[in-house]
Parts: C-alpha cells; sequence; structure tokens
C-alpha cells in the first residue's frame, strides 16, 4: 500500500522544473526582495526625514507610534536572518545538502500558520477588517470607498486572497520538501552503494587471499609427497 507522502512525492515542479532547481529559484527569489527590504530599512534609518517612517499619531489617527528605530532595527535583523536561511537553501539544494533545507522548510511552515491564523481571525472577528481600515493614514488610497463597502463582502474578498495566497504557499511547501526528500534519498542511495561497493571489494579480496594460500598449500604438499 503507497503511503499518502509516497503519492504526492514528485521530483518536478511548475514549468516541468526538477524540484532541487525549483528550490534553487525559489531560495534566491527570496533572498532578493529580503535584501531590497534590507536596503531599503537601512537607507530609512540612514535619513529617516527622507522616506518619512515616523508616523505620528495624527496621520495614523491613534495614539501609538508604528515605527521607530527599535522596530527598524528589528526589522532589518530579520531581513538579514531571511537572507541567511534562504541562502542555506539555495546552497543545500545546489550541493544536495539535506540539512541545509531544513531552516527554510521551518520558514516556510511558520509563514504558512501565520496565514492560516489570519484567515481564522477573519472568519472568527469580521469586524477587525473595518477596525483595520480606520487605522489607515486619511491619504490611503480608496480607503472611503473601502470603508463604504459591505462588510462581509470585504470579509469574502479578504478570505478569497488569503486563500490564493494558502494554496501558493502549499505548493511552494512541498516543492521543497520533495527537493529535502529526493536530496535525502540521494544521499542515502549513494552511501549504500559505497558500502556495497567497499563489501564486494572486501569479499573478492578474501576469496582471491584464500585461492592463492590454497594453492600454495597444495603445491606445497604435492612437493612434499613427490619423491
Amino acid at each position: 500500500m503507497i503511503s499518502p507522502w509516497d503519492r504526492w512525492y514528485t521530483t518536478s515542479c511548475c514549468l516541468c522544473c526538477h524540484v532541487r532547481t525549483g528550490t534553487i529559484i525559489l531560495g534566491i527569489w527570496y533572498m532578493l526582495i529580503n535584501a531590497v527590504v534590507l536596503l531599503i530599512l537601512l537607507s530609512a534609518l540612514n535619513d529617516p526625514v527622507q522616506y518619512h517612517y515616523h508616523l505620528t499619531s495624527s496621520d495614523l489617527g491613534t495614539d501609538l507610534d508604528v515605527m521607530d528605530d527599535a522596530n527598524m532595527c528589528i526589522a532589518a535583523a530579520i531581513s538579514l536572518l531571511m537572507i541567511l536561511i534562504c541562502g542555506m537553501a539555495t546552497y543545500g539544494a545546489y550541493k544536495q545538502h539535506a540539512a541545509w533545507i531544513i531552516p527554510f522548510f521551518c520558514y516556510q511552515i511558520f509563514d504558512f500558520a501565520l496565514n492560516t491564523l489570519v484567515a481564522i481571525s477573519v472568519v472568527v472577528y469580521p469586524n477587525t477588517i473595518q477596525d483595520y481600515l480606520q487605522q489607515l493614514p486619511g491619504t490611503f488610497p480608496y480607503k472611503e470607498d473601502l470603508m463604504s463597502t459591505n462588510n462581509m463582502c470585504l470579509v469574502f474578498a479578504v478570505l478569497l486572497f488569503v486563500g490564493c495566497i494558502l494554496a501558493f504557499k502549499a505548493y511552494l511547501i512541498a516543492c521543497v520538501w520533495n527537493c529535502y526528500r529526493y536530496v535525502s534519498g540521494r544521499s542515502t542511495t549513494e552511501v549504500l552503494v559505497y558500502v556495497t561497493t567497499n563489501d564486494t571489494t572486501v569479499s573478492q579480496r578474501f576469496i582471491c587471499t584464500f585461492t592463492v594460500k590454497w594453492s600454495l598449500v597444495s603445491l606445497h604438499s604435492h612437493l612434499q609427497m613427490s619423491p
């Protein structure tokens, strides 16, 4: 009986690429995105006046400032960590080291869980969408049109959008997992082939040594029995 894991296992992904190629492309794409985000954050930290990342309470309509230097530093550290994790996955898929892919796979699972919690929170608390729209700055485009839309339509649109994102992320998780299984299976096969080859070589050497020794013993006995 075929297990569910083996039933969904495949070595190809979108555009008929190999799972190793797909994982490498995915890792490079994530690295580029996080590198751009890191560059923007470092530029904003260097010149906060030009980028205007300090949002005041009058802009948000609240009593809290959502961005300060500490939050920017934390975001930059997270982006740097993501670049490292994506680089490890790319290197692991390229050099066929399965252990290097695990951190990126764990990040994908964590990201998928967060998006699932967002979808559940929208279903359980549908009024949170209106509360979120009210917290947006007054200059946000189409804010009034969105707030005047029926709440059920907003919930349906958000759930449809989040559902598409979850389906896409689930496919990417399956791609990385299949790459991990492929690399792990290939490494195991190479070890078995190496062990089998060594065992065969040792057996052949033992047989040759035993044959030579038996021939020498037989020759010595024959010489002793001859007059």
